[in-house]
């Protein structure tokens, strides 16, 4: 049988007071729909295809990178009900199993969504709703059984006292047949101030005409939480962040400090590694065996080979380090730089669009943009690469096994060649040939007795 998958994400999200749409607040380095995404994948469904409907385009536009995706624009919020007809054209003559999933339930697993589906195809249901048991159900529609079977699903405001004392809540998650669907839906009466469309209204008109109506409960609740706030948000984010954690750690990682540490869902990480209080590891970033990442340190959509050492308070950004190096403590290493391995990279140096070859070092107060430093070089203290000129980037070739002094300025485009000197204090405007060495500094005067006349003319 085919399955296909409709995500709800129409809402507006105002208990948010963002302006940003809600499905696409980030959450362990992906937005909350692409968690739901990301979970439903495994089902292999003929079509995905998204509710949407309160800053329709800027939805989209983030999910510009799933394809293939169908849209659906839903006006009017009228319910979920609602949101399912205006799906209909999209599912016109399919048959097969529709999953329903919120865009604002990240933690719902893939397991659980092909449990969901498998008791849905087994017993032939027309409706099988996902739930789950809470201690403290308020706004959750409660589960209404007779006999132990689903008989339907009342929402918070009209249930009775007795009715919402019932800790088992629907979860908003669904599988349908979707041969009777479109049809049934015609008929959930309209509800509320707004004359809203609600979909568990299904259960009820399922039941009348004696189709099998089904559910599956989830033992996390946490699983279907769905989020309504930024003091939600952050709930769930740290959920996320300490699965991650636990994950990694039974793995082999080290993490010192579990609750200060914040890796992305992305993240791979080597075992043997320490990861010192404090640390963020972002994106796509993958970090090998043995490293050491002290406290502080951010790395982003970057890759560490085996045996790398980050020292406190570095920042690293979409760049490669080779096996074995040093970075900081306090470096910037900024987009399309590359550490050579066992190179060592110092306290305060930036870079960015550089290359710094094996065993290469430079270790303080340095600007290195737009270079190439070859294997075994040295860059000295307070050394800078004069890439921009105002209008172009121009580069900086410095060779294998040369030596840059301290204080020197590099005005590119300029080139050291293998092996050649730079004495300190200069600033280089031609090519240093391989061998030579390289000075470009005025003369030194000394002007004897001048301090004394200077300070008797202040007094």
């Amino acid at each position: 049988m085919s399955r296909h998958v409709l995500i709800l994400a129409a809402g507006q999200g105002t208990r948010m007071r963002s302006a940003r749409p809600k499905v696409l607040h980030r959450l362990a380095g992906l937005a909350l729909i692409e968690h739901v995404l990301r979970a439903a994948e495994p089902l292999e469904p003929a079509i995905t295809a998204v509710v949407v409907g309160h800053q329709a385009a800027q939805v989209q536009g983030g999910l510009a990178d799933h394809t293939p995706l169908r849209f659906v624009v839903q006006s009017e919020q009228l319910g979920t009900g609602h949101a399912l007809l205006q799906a209909a054209p999209v599912f016109q003559g399919c048959r097969g199993t529709l999953v329903v999933l919120s865009g604002d339930v990240p933690l719902v697993r893939a397991a659980t969504l092909e449990r969901l589906v498998a008791t849905h195809e087994r017993t032939k249901a027309a409706i099988t709703v996902v739930t789950a048991h809470v201690a403290r159900p308020y706004g959750y529609g409660r589960i209404v059984r007779t006999e132990g079977q689903l008989s339907g699903v009342v929402e918070e405001r009209d249930a009775s006292d007795t009715q919402r004392q019932v800790k088992e809540i629907n979860s908003g998650i669904y599988a349908f047949d979707l041969e009777p669907l479109f049809e049934a839906l015609q008929e959930i009466p309209s509800a509320g101030a707004v004359n809203e469309i609600y979909l568990p209204g299904l259960v009820t008109i399922y039941r009348r005409r004696g189709l099998p109506v089904e559910t599956i409960a989830v033992p996390d609740p946490n699983e279907v939480r769905g989020i309504n706030s930024q003091t939600e948000l952050a709930e769930v984010s740290s959920i996320v962040r300490q699965r991650k954690n636990e994950e990694l750690m039974a793995a082999g990682v080290t993490i010192e400090d579990p609750s200060t540490t914040y890796i992305d869902v992305d993240v791979t990480v080597g075992p043997d590694t320490v990861i010192h209080p404090g640390v963020f590891l972002e994106g796509r970033t993958t970090v090998g065996a043995r490293c050491e990442l002290h406290a502080g340190v951010r790395i982003v959509d970057s890759t560490l080979e085996d045996d790398v050492l980050v020292n406190n308070h570095c920042v690293i950004q979409r760049s490669h380090i080779g096996g074995a190096a040093r970075v900081g403590p306090f470096a910037h290493l900024r987009e399309g730089t590359v550490v050579g391995a066992e190179a060592k990279i110092g306290n305060f140096v930036e870079t960015k669009k550089t290359s710094l070859g094996r065993g290469s070092k430079a270790g303080h107060l340095t600007y290195l943009g737009d270079a190439s430093v070859g294997d075994g070089a040295n860059v000295g203290a307070g050394t800078i690469t004069c890439n921009y000129d105002g209008v172009n980037k121009h580069r900086t070739t410095i060779g294998n096994n040369a030596f840059i002094g301290s204080g020197t300025e590099l005005v590119a485009p300029v080139e050291v060649g293998d092996g050649a000197y730079v004495g300190a204090g200069s600033c280089i405007t031609e090519d240093v040939p391989a061998g030579a060495l390289g000075l470009a500094r005025g003369r030194q005067v000394n002007k004897n007795g001048w301090a004394g006349r200077r300070r008797d003319q202040q007094d």
